[in-house]
C-alpha cells in the first residue's frame, strides 16, 4: 500500500485542554441521574401532592373528622359532576347481600354529597382520611428527623472515637435492639395512653438504631483515609473532622437509608392502629380507618378499599424514591 494515503492527523494544541462536557458537582451529578429515573420522579410528584392534599384535604369540604349524624351513617361515595357517570363508583348506589341495587341518599334522604362516603357513625370519610394521611405523614418525618439526628450522631461519635467509648456505646444499641418496639409501646401505653405520643417515644428509643450501626460502620471505614489524617495534621477537631469531612462523604448513605426507614415507620403506625395500640376513636389514621373499613367489608368494601389505596400509595412512593436515590447516590452506577 502507497504511504502517502496515511496522513497524520492535525493536531490543534489549542484544544487539547478543553473540556467538551460541562463540569458537575455530586450532587448535580446525582440529580441528573434521579431525574432519568422516572418512577422516582412520578413518585415524588405523588408524594407532594399526597402531602398537600393532608394538609388542606381536611377543611375542603366542610365537614369536620369526629363530626357524627347517624342518620348519615354508611353512605357510600357520591360525587356533584360524576353521579351522572355510571361506569364510576361516585353516583351513591349500593347493592345489598341479594344484589338489589338501590341509592343510599335518595332512601335516606340526604340532599348533602360526601364525596368519599361515610362510616357507620356517619362521619365523612373524606375529611377522616386526609387526617389519617397526616398522621401518617409526620410518622414519616419523625422517622427521618430521629434517623438524621439521633442515629446519625451517635453513630458516628462511636465509630469514629472507637476503643471504650465504643464498646459501651455499642453495648447500649445491642440492649436496645433486643427488646422488640411492640414490648416499649405496650409500655408507654402503661404508663401514658394509648395514642400518638406512646408511638412517638416507641420510635424515639429504638427508631435509630439501624442508622446508627450504618454510620458507624461507614465511619469506621473511613476514618482512617488520607485526608482525615491530613485534617488531624493541621489541627482540626473531632466535631469538625466528623461534621466538615465524615458526615458529607457519608451523605449518600444517610439519605437511603433513611428513605427505606421512613415506609417502616409508616407501616409500623398502622399495624398499631389496626390492632387498637395506636390512635383512639375518634381521632383518625390511616390503620384506624382501615381497621374499621376492614369490619364492614362485605358490605361496604370502600370503607376500607380508600384508605388501603392511599397508605399503598405512601409506602411505594417512598419506596421508589429510595431506589431512585440509591442508584443515583451510589458510586458504582457511576459510568
Amino acid at each position: 500500500m502507497d504511504k502517502e494515503i496515511f496522513t497524520p492527523a492535525k493536531l490543534d494544541l489549542e484544544k487539547r485542554e478543553e473540556i467538551s462536557k460541562p463540569s458537575l458537582s455530586y450532587w448535580q451529578d446525582a440529580w441528573l441521574r434521579v431525574k432519568k429515573n422516572k418512577a422516582a420522579i412520578i413518585s415524588f410528584v405523588l408524594l407532594i401532592l399526597l402531602t398537600i392534599m393532608a394538609l388542606i384535604g381536611p377543611n375542603i369540604n366542610g365537614h369536620s373528622y369526629n363530626e357524627q349524624n347517624l342518620k348519615h351513617s354508611n353512605l357510600p361515595p357520591k360525587v356533584p359532576g360524576l353521579e351522572n357517570i355510571s361506569w364510576l363508583p361516585f353516583d351513591g348506589e349500593l347493592t345489598r347481600k341479594n344484589g338489589v341495587v338501590y341509592n343510599a341518599y335518595e332512601q335516606k334522604n340526604v340532599k348533602e354529597y360526601y364525596w368519599l362516603g361515610t362510616d357507620s357513625l356517619g362521619r365523612d370519610l373524606f375529611t377522616r382520611l386526609w387526617s389519617g394521611t397526616r398522621i401518617s405523614l409526620y410518622i414519616a418525618v419523625l422517622a427521618a428527623l430521629i434517623d438524621m439526628v439521633i442515629g446519625v450522631v451517635y453513630g458516628a461519635v462511636s465509630g469514629f472515637f472507637g476503643g471504650k467509648v465504643d464498646n459501651v456505646m455499642q453495648r447500649i444499641t445491642e440492649i436496645l435492639v433486643g427488646i422488640p418496639n411492640l414490648v416499649i409501646v405496650i409500655l408507654m401505653i402503661i404508663v401514658l395512653e394509648p395514642g400518638i405520643m406512646s408511638i412517638t417515644i416507641a420510635l424515639t428509643i429504638t427508631g435509630w438504631v439501624g442508622m446508627a450501626r450504618v454510620v458507624r460502620a461507614q465511619v469506621l471505614k473511613l476514618k482512617n483515609q488520607e485526608y482525615v489524617l491530613a485534617a488531624r495534621t493541621l489541627g482540626l477537631s473531632n466535631g469538625k473532622i466528623i461534621w466538615k469531612h465524615l458526615l458529607p462523604n457519608l451523605a449518600g448513605v444517610i439519605i437511603i437509608n433513611t428513605m427505606f426507614t421512613v415506609p417502616n415507620a409508616i407501616f409500623f403506625e398502622a399495624f398499631l392502629s389496626f390492632v387498637g395500640l395506636g390512635l383512639q376513636p375518634p381521632l383518625a389514621s390511616l390503620g384506624t380507618l382501615i381497621d374499621e373499613g376492614f369490619k364492614v367489608l362485605q358490605l361496604y368494601p370502600y370503607q376500607m378499599i380508600i384508605p388501603a389505596i392511599v397508605i399503598s400509595l405512601i409506602m411505594i412512593c417512598f419506596n421508589m424514591i429510595a431506589d431512585g436515590l440509591r442508584d443515583a447516590l451510589d458510586p458504582k452506577m457511576r459510568d
